[in-house]
């Protein structure tokens, strides 16, 4: 089992740093090489995503389609990427 180096550490799991990446630009990929990437809105318990301000990107980084407001089912997702920010940073 692993152990905590510093007690004063928190243990963060995904839902809590998605929680954390609310109103940050995050990028999302779909099970069906889908890239989508925007502004998360909200984050449920199932990883149910909403981002606005979204945008489909080609595998350039260039955008696709413009889309606004869109919501990702959370058994859609293969991963996500999340800014590198000290408020979202695991210690």
């Amino acid at each position: 089992m692993p152990t905590k180096t510093n007690p004063n550490e928190e243990h963060i799991t995904p839902l809590k740093l998605m929680f954390r990446c609310v109103k940050d630009n995050v990028t999302v990929w779909l099970k069906d090489h889908t890239i989508l990437r925007g502004n998360l809105y909200l984050a449920d318990p199932n990883m149910n995503l909403i981002l606005v301000d979204a945008e489909e990107i080609n595998d350039n980084g260039e955008v696709k389609v413009k889309y606004g407001k869109v919501f990702i089912r959370g058994n859609n997702i293969l991963y996500i990427l999340v800014p590198s920010s000290s408020s979202i940073t695991v210690k």
